[in-house]
């Protein structure tokens, strides 16, 4: 995981999908020795892992990291050697990630020249006053760009391979914390991200930590996590505020005049030539023929020529809480709704409210609550339970937050399904999630779900029971990645729990973006999800979009990977054929959900029909289909605008032009600047 990336799942609600690869053998790392300095990594399910770091013998400094997430393991270590001038001359990290082999080596030469090779790439530069960023390796390394960050004050510091950093500090903070009041401070690097990214210092400008959905502190320091990730959501909220009234302004809201537009109407699946559509006080007014509808004075009027007109877009698995800036970046990507898989309590209601009050500008969604077993592979950010009895009190707190649905996860005891899915129904609530371990889908739909999340847990229906048992675990990819390549979907068992999800009315959510970059990336190439946004983005963000694919094991090819991958593309157009309702999402940060529409497209699902998966399924699913997914009078005016013929591309939908959002007409160019982007995408 790059730095990039782990700073964006520091500030995630939950944070994206992590994966596990083999252990490593205890040669290839190194032992902390006793009085090293130490992390932890956890959040509210608990602890996750452990960081440390200590001074070798020979003055060089050493990191070891050992994470598991939800099962997914990372173990890496670093050593370093400093110059006389405190930079880094040369990294050595090794171990592996959920990415791939973490192997990473930096050296600077005699001749001032700067040299790195990683698995995903490699290059060599005049080093000069600039710093090397590591790609990956133990979090807590960290600390040594933010301690040269904090040395050069507000002219910041030109990196390797690209990009420029600065650090903004914060005044100091007194902290209650574990024995006794500690001074702190919140500051924010700009550079490295999208968007502003909190750390924290102590009172001499040192690295501190994070703190997020899952934070990075000093050992004895993790009841801090919660209180120092409340106190940085309120000052980003302060930020957001300014862009979201920006945005939101009276201005923004006058009556608009799409004409001479292509129109996708979402319901009939179909796209309409030479379409006019009138935008007032927050709603779709009327629409016809190009040409025919006659506007009040004051109205905007845009030639919608060689433009499609769409519903705004649905992303069905986008995790919310304590990244506003994620949401904003969302909206200038074409998304006005989403549903959050799992957000905490407290994240959900503070965005909604917000929302409301028009000082965040972000879709509107629907959110549910995680619910997970206690145990080591818990969810992080879930409520857990002990017992059946646990479960349906951790449903009802969901309703009387009032929130949307439940969504049970991987280490749920099975027997404990039933009689929670039975509450969150008899609540008014959707039933949706992972399938805990030991069961398999059909099981998990007869037991109460509505809808199964991830299309490898649909795949466990043809999966070895000793992967059906380990679902918790890495099986719940590894199984699939393994085996997958080998099952006949047009097998009769298959037919028959396609048509078994059909008739219950099933609905499946299956993420192929998720599993497309780990499965078939081996590090040569950037991602086709990522792809189009690469030159426009940060450098350090578009450095750690590639990645070298989930580790390989047992004697297996990549090429066998994409043989599996390419059947749970062929599983979700057998569920289409057999009637199952599938929502598109992503399962990331948003940017994704293009690609997840072309992922359909491969699978046989027709132009029309793979946006239906992102505009009026959704919106019926969650029951909002009376108010938004389709354009129609007198519904909610959340459109887009796109440069381009989308009945000939879906690619045309990362071409944002104008994004109406509760009737606000917002420019696409200037979504993209205020959302960290230098342009559009390619």
């Amino acid at each position: 995981m790059s730095k990039s990336r782990l700073l964006l799942a520091l500030s995630l609600a939950v944070a994206p999908a992590a994966l596990m690869a083999a252990p490593a053998t205890k040669e290839q790392l190194l032992v902390a020795p006793a009085g090293a300095r130490h992390y932890t990594i956890s959040s509210i399910a608990g602890k996750h892992g452990d960081v440390w770091s200590w001074a070798l013998t020979d003055g060089r400094t050493a990191y070891r990291m050992s994470m598991s997430l939800r099962g997914w393991i990372t173990e890496t270590d670093e050593v370093d050697t400093a110059g006389a001038d405190g930079r880094p001359t040369r990294i050595a990290v090794r171990g592996f990630t959920d990415n791939g082999d973490a192997t990473e080596d930096y050296s600077v030469g005699g001749d001032g020249v700067a040299t790195w090779k990683t698995a995903v790439d490699g290059g060599s530069a005049p080093l000069g006053a600039k710093r090397y960023s590591a790609y990956g390796g133990p979090w807590l390394a960290q600390e040594r760009d933010v301690a040269a960050l904090v040395a050069a004050g507000d002219k910041g510091i030109d990196m390797l391979p690209g990009g420029h950093s600065r650090i903004r500090i914060g005044q100091p903070m007194t902290i209650d914390a574990p024995g006794g009041a500690r001074s702190l401070k919140l500051a924010f690097i700009e550079g490295s991200s999208f968007a502003p990214t909190p750390v924290w210092l102590d009172a001499d400008n040192r690295f501190f930590g994070n703190a997020g959905q899952i934070s990075l502190l000093p050992a004895g320091s993790e009841v801090l996590g919660p209180k120092l990730k409340d106190i940085q959501e309120k000052a980003v909220e302060g930020l957001v505020r300014d862009v979201a009234h920006r945005f939101l302004s009276p201005a923004h809201r006058t009556p608009t005049l799409f004409d001479h537009v292509k129109l996708f109407d979402s319901v009939a699946g179909r796209y309409l030539a030479d379409r006019a559509v009138l935008v007032a006080n927050g709603k779709v007014a009327a629409v016809g023929a190009g040409g025919s509808l006659r506007a009040p004075a004051g109205t905007t009027r845009i030639d919608g020529r060689g433009k499609t007109l769409l519903p705004g877009l649905w992303d069905s698995h986008q995790h919310v809480g304590g990244d506003d800036w994620n949401l904003l970046q969302n909206v200038a990507t074409g998304m006005t709704n989403y549903r959050s898989p799992g957000s905490l309590i407290v994240d959900a209601l503070s965005i909604t409210k917000r929302r409301a009050a028009g000082d965040l500008l972000a879709p509107e969604g629907k959110i549910s609550v995680i619910i997970d077993r206690k145990d080591p592979l818990a969810a992080q950010g879930a409520l857990t339970v002990t017992s059946a009895a646990e479960a349906i009190a951790a449903v009802d707190k969901i309703k009387a937050a009032g929130l949307w649905g439940a969504k049970f996860y991987t280490s749920m005891t099975p027997a404990w399904i039933a009689p929670a899915a039975a509450e969150a129904h008899r609540l008014g609530l959707h039933v949706h999630g992972h399938v805990p371990a030991g069961m398999r889908p059909l099981d998990a739909v007869r037991a109460g779900y509505d809808e199964i999340t991830h299309i490898n847990f649909i795949m466990m229906q043809a999966m070895p029971q000793e992967v059906v048992d380990k679902a918790n675990t890495a099986a719940r990819l590894e199984g699939p990645a393994k085996y997958g390549k080998d099952v006949d979907l047009d097998s009769p068992a298959m037919k028959a729990f396609y048509a078994e999800l059909a008739k219950r009315g099933t609905i499946v959510d299956p993420t192929l973006t998720v599993w497309e970059q780990l499965m078939t990336s081996d590090g040569s190439a950037l991602s086709p999800e990522y792809a189009p946004f690469a030159a426009i983005s940060p450098p350090a963000v578009a450095r750690g979009w590639k990645i070298a694919g989930y580790p390989l094991f047992d004697g297996l090819t990549r090429d066998d990977f994409r043989k599996s991958f390419a059947k749970m593309v062929g599983l979700v157009g057998r569920l289409h054929q057999a009637g199952v309702r599938i929502v598109a999402g992503t399962d990331g940060a948003g940017l994704e959900l293009v690609r997840e529409l072309e992922l359909y497209r491969q699978a046989g699902l027709s132009n029309a029909e793979a946006l239906q998966t992102a505009t009026i399924i959704p919106a019926r699913m969650t029951g909002m289909a009376d108010r938004v997914g389709s354009i129609a009078p007198g519904k909610t005016a959340d459109l887009i605008l796109v440069d381009g013929d989308v009945e000939q591309s879906l690619a045309a939908l990362r071409q944002i032009d104008k994004v109406v959002l509760d009737g606000n007409l917002l420019d696409g160019d200037d979504l993209r600047a205020a959302a960290g982007f230098s342009g559009r995408p390619r």
